[in-house]
């Protein structure tokens, strides 16, 4: 078989990639089917991955000999990124994997801003303008995006503080970068070739990613994840321009403009626009108020015995979960006592806030990993009609999300979207202190006259309940 059947055979199988990646991301439209899309993409990924080590193994160099050097690299590459990959997956803790998706998005730019300089300087004479274009673009993007999920991974996992850190100047100074970047692009844009400047946007693009993450609190992170995996795919399709590489620009593009909608769709589940959470300086991590009382009023605190009765005769009882779940691991915890709620004839649902713990899907995939039944999973507009109806609302570790000063003006979550547990019958909160959220403010639903405070740990909390219903 000559080289250029295996050349069309592989962009067949590029194609065939390809569509593998546009079906996954269809099924991932629904938590029952999200799993096998995931799989369906990865198996996606791994035939482009073979049909292009195929083709470099059969590419004929000068000498016609094989291309032993460039087959032994890639079967390496294969091996570490693939071995690293499959290590971080399986031994990540759930409450970090917002820090290892940071990570990715890293990994993928800084990839992609990689085969763009290395292509540059490969370039002898005056380059094909549209070739040009996506080399330049590669590069900045990239760049951003691997300095700014650095920083923002640094947030999550507390390397960093995960406050608004202002730079003096900050906003000058990424103006200035950004400047500098507009005018260096136009220059190269225009055929010439410069690796000074070059070298130039790309110290820019590094500082800028920097200066733009640093400045955005911990209450913003989950969108700005979702904004760098967006820029990631933008990245990764552009490097497939230089490389013309078919299942590149197709799954890049997929990936820019599904995190495109996502980031957009999280925006408006804080009732803040894009361009306001990237300017920066919402909210600053949890407070340190202690139990007993806070500055809006008294808080009721109840006992787990007291919960159990409420739970266990209840008709309908909603849980709604939030970071405190994922920090204390008590996922499997919480689907224990559903199941015994369930067993003595209780309705048991599970509202998911858009934006509860720290990246897009958190809690969806927290409940997902402890085998809660999907249909149990209601997000926030089918459930927030529930709340009226419903006899007790289980609050384990959400704050900000369940807050109702930001129905009312003034507040620092003013016009955010929230579940509206005050309005249940019955309000019990789990959590470990009277801390505040990431928007730094108190949480009025706690000083409600209907909120009783079950002072705990979440998975200590809902294993004396699950202890406590038992032996009703």
């Amino acid at each position: 078989m000559d080289f250029n059947t295996v050349s069309d055979l592989v962009h067949l199988a590029w194609l065939a990639g390809a569509a593998c990646f546009v079906i996954g991301l269809m099924r991932m439209n629904s938590p029952a089917t999200a799993r096998n899309g995931n799989l369906l993409s990865a198996g996606g990924m791994a035939v482009a991955i073979a049909a292009t080590a195929i083709l470099l193994l059969v590419q004929p160099t000068a000498d016609g000999s094989v291309n032993g050097t460039g087959w032994a690299i890639v079967v390496v590459g294969i091996l570490v990124g693939g071995g690293a990959g499959l290590y971080s997956a399986r031994t990540v803790k759930m409450t970090a994997m917002p820090q290892l998706v940071s990570l990715f998005n890293a990994v993928g730019g800084g990839a992609a801003a990689l085969i763009a300089i290395d292509d540059y300087l490969g370039l002898k004479a005056v380059p094909d303008p549209q070739i040009n274009v996506a080399t330049v673009l590669d590069i900045v993007i990239g760049s951003i995006t691997f300095s700014g999920s650095l920083i923002a991974s640094g947030k999550l996992q507390g390397l960093i503080a995960g406050k608004p850190i202002m730079i003096p100047g900050g906003r000058i100074v990424t103006a200035a970068l950004a400047v500098i970047t507009v005018l260096g692009t136009v220059f190269l844009w225009g055929g010439n070739l410069s690796v000074p400047v070059m070298l130039i946007i790309l110290a820019a693009a590094l500082i800028f990613g920097v200066t733009m993450v640093l400045p955005i609190g911990g209450a913003d992170m989950p969108v700005v994840i979702s904004l760098l995996n967006s820029f990631t795919g933008t990245a990764v399709a552009m490097a497939g321009f230089v490389l013309g590489n078919d299942v590149l620009i197709i799954a890049g593009a997929l990936v820019g403009a599904s995190g495109a909608i996502l980031t957009k769709l999280m925006a408006d589940a804080m009732n803040r626009s894009v361009l306001n959470i990237m300017i920066g300086g919402f909210g600053g991590g949890e407070g340190t108020q202690t139990a007993g009382g806070g500055a809006s009023g008294a808080v009721r605190a109840i006992g787990a015995d007291d919960v159990a009765i409420q739970l266990a005769y209840a008709q309908h009882v909603i849980v709604v979960p939030g970071y405190g779940l994922a920090v204390a691991q008590a996922q499997h915890a919480v689907r224990e006592l559903a199941e015994l709620l369930e067993e003595r004839g209780v309705d048991v649902k599970y509202a998911i806030h858009p934006v509860a713990g720290r990246m897009p899907g958190h809690m969806n995939v927290l409940l997902a990993e402890a085998n809660v039944p999907y249909p149990q999973l209601r997000e926030m507009d089918d459930i927030n009609p529930e709340f009226e109806r419903c006899d007790v609302a289980l609050v384990v570790g959400a704050n900000d999300v369940t807050n109702p000063a930001a129905r009312r003006p003034g507040s620092p979550v003013s016009g955010m979207p929230i579940l509206d547990v005050d309005k249940a019958h019955s309000i019990v909160v789990i959590k470990r202190s009277m801390g505040r959220g990431y928007a730094g403010i108190d949480n009025e639903l706690y000083t409600n006259p209907k909120t009783g405070m079950l002072f705990a740990d979440a998975k200590d909390g809902l294993a004396a309940l699950t202890a406590a219903v038992k032996a009703l």
